[in-house]
């Protein structure tokens, strides 16, 4: 027997504002209402806020680069000589050759043949999947298939959303993470299904558990199933590799992955900015289709030009990523040793797991007491009950900045029962 659909009661601008305190009042309670701590000036391994010194272990900062003198001074010149800003978007009269040289040495850098700037990384993946997924090519009768991991980054979730809302043509097919023997068993599946493209999406390291995609494997898969395979490496350019070139370098697989998006927020310089990476006929083709970048003003030229230091100095000597490689592996043995339990891993996103919400925003507060700064984690960005601290380790860290924070670690996890 079906129920009448109930029709909910119109809200008036009051009881809109009323219900939105009442949540947020909700989330207080719980402590899951996300705080904002500000930095009292610079960025990097050690920190001001909160009225004292703090060891940084919450910033995507992972080669220091954020107020590396180099970097600080090819943004003044960058200021000095191409000004604060365009006032357009790129096709009007946005584009300066600072613009066109960043996106040649990105391409360069990665291993392919061309590159797109974008506001930001995720600007970037919604700018991939609704120009590309959406777009006839002169065809009208077509189905497109998209391979998901299921903890890929929000960015690249909006985006295949933004594509299917656009065009109800494609499939979505969200499978379980980093599981291979999955994805294989779907695309044979789906082979009878005749789709018109397949794209398979992963990150190249997922965000909350420092954890890579094995990318072998997807090259692999991706090639015997004629699929593009598409990579985020927000959090592995700069980071992974013997070089920094990422997850690609890492996995052996350099210059082999067809579209790359990455950011130049994170390790590059740590500002804003991202960007699309492959063929050049594709990335001629977003240029034309893709609407972020179409409607969207250019990157100021400060940013540019110190994107093209950081690259500069990756490309000079790999002396920063081997040393942000040596404070991670220090600190995941010692945080061990202490008794804490983390995710496995390589990468300097350290997750140390603490269960419940409640114990992760008392252990961050704690910490910040002591003079490490780390934010907490709790869902609904990671599964309930496995509530962390994502700590995340860089190369402006000195061994005793991490020799500090351990021992906050130690008297904070025994205080509250973690260890």
């Amino acid at each position: 027997m079906s129920q009448s659909k109930v029709k909910a009661k119109k809200m008036g601008v009051k009881s809109l504002y009323q219900n939105l305190d009442s949540e947020l009042n909700k989330s207080r309670e719980a402590k899951t209402y996300k705080y904002e701590v500000p930095v009292e000036g610079l960025q990097g391994g050690v920190v001001q806020a909160a009225g004292r010194s703090q060891v940084m272990l919450a910033s995507n900062n992972y080669l220091g680069l954020a107020n590396h003198p180099r970097i600080v001074e090819a943004a003044r010149k960058g200021l000095e000589k191409y000004g604060y800003g365009l006032a357009s978007v790129r096709f009007i009269c946005g584009t300066q050759n600072i613009h066109l040289e960043l996106e040649e040495r990105i391409a360069r850098f990665l291993g392919v043949e061309s590159a797109i700037l974008h506001s930001s990384c995720f600007a970037a993946n919604e700018a991939f999947f609704t120009a590309l997924v959406s777009a006839d090519l002169g065809e009208t009768d077509y189905r497109d298939v998209i391979y998901s991991d299921q903890l890929n980054h929000a960015s690249i979730i909006d985006g295949i959303r933004l594509s299917r809302i656009a065009v109800k043509t494609t499939d979505l097919r969200a499978y379980k993470h980093n599981d291979v023997e999955q994805l294989k068993s779907w695309l044979a599946e789906d082979q009878a299904k005749d789709y018109r493209l397949s794209v398979i999406v992963t990150d190249g390291v997922f965000s909350m558990e420092g954890e890579y995609a094995n990318l072998a494997d997807f090259v692999d898969i991706a090639k015997r199933n004629d699929a593009l395979l598409f990579v985020d490496e927000s959090h592995s350019t700069g980071v992974l590799g013997a070089t920094g070139r990422g997850t690609p370098e890492h996995c052996g697989v350099h210059g082999k992955i067809d579209v790359i998006s990455g950011t130049l927020g994170k390790a590059l310089g740590g500002a804003a900015g991202g960007f699309i990476a492959g063929k050049k006929v594709l990335v001629d083709y977003l240029r034309q289709k893709s609407r972020p970048y179409t409607f969207s003003n250019s990157l100021p030229p400060a940013i540019v030009c110190a994107a093209i230091e950081a690259i500069n100095m990756l490309e000079e000597d790999n002396s920063l990523v081997e040393k942000l490689h040596q404070n991670t592996d220090y600190f995941r043995k010692e945080v061990q040793r202490l008794g804490f339990t983390i995710l496995p891993g390589v990468h300097p996103i350290v997750p140390v797991m603490v269960g419940e919400a409640s114990i992760a925003q008392d252990m961050s507060n704690l910490l910040l007491d002591e003079g490490v700064y780390v934010r907490g984690l709790w869902y609904p960005v990671v599964p309930k009950g496995e509530a962390r601290l994502r700590v995340q380790i860089s190369a402006a860290h000195e061994v005793e900045d991490l020799d500090r924070a351990l021992s906050a670690f130690q008297k904070v996890g025994k205080k509250l029962g973690v260890v």
